[in-house]
């Protein structure tokens, strides 16, 4: 008989245990499980680190303040995906492109709101009580016929003395 045959039947032991747990045991010193617990350690970090940087990502969009950009990463990074819901609890509610959108918005509307009348003609400046635009001589309102002050062409009564004002005008023609 071989000699290698004398070999493997000495290393082939058959343990006969009383415990039923043993496979499950075994599984947990085997090369599989320490594998998956690096690749979990591994996940883990990732994760981790994965909050931190979204967390400073975000931050970042939403603000200009250093301070509060150190002090929200820290929090991603020291606290992880616990410091990811503290810091979306807490985060700013819009971000800065927002924002600037938003002020020039109002900007905007205070400038049409503020806006000046123009001239319908030549689009010059004229204040309320100008009859004709002093650059283009186009009459821009006519005069009430009983108190005379300026009235608007569209307008069929006077809205200082009540008189009736309705009838054919050359309401927008030159002087």
């Amino acid at each position: 008989m071989p000699h290698w045959t004398f070999v493997a039947a000495k290393t082939v032991v058959v343990k006969e245990s009383s415990n039923p747990f043993q496979s499950v045991l075994d599984f947990f010193e085997s090369p599989t499980w320490h594998f998956l617990t690096l690749m979990s350690f591994f996940f883990l970090v990732v994760l981790w680190l994965a909050c931190a940087y979204w967390v400073f990502k975000d931050v970042r969009r939403r603000t200009a303040d250093k301070i509060v950009i150190t002090v929200a990463t820290l929090t991603g990074l020291v606290f992880g995906p616990l410091g990811l819901i503290v810091y979306a609890i807490v985060r700013p509610p819009e971000t800065l492109a927002d924002r600037e959108e938003h002020e020039l918005e109002v900007q905007m509307m205070a400038q049409r709101i503020g806006e000046e009348e123009r001239c319908s003609f030549c689009k010059t400046p004229v204040r309320d009580d100008y009859l004709v635009c002093p650059t283009c001589g186009r009459r821009l309102r006519t005069t009430c016929p009983s108190c005379r002050k300026p009235i608007d062409p569209q307008w069929r009564v006077c809205p200082f003395c009540e008189v009736d004002v309705q009838k054919a005008s050359p309401a927008f023609d030159r002087v």
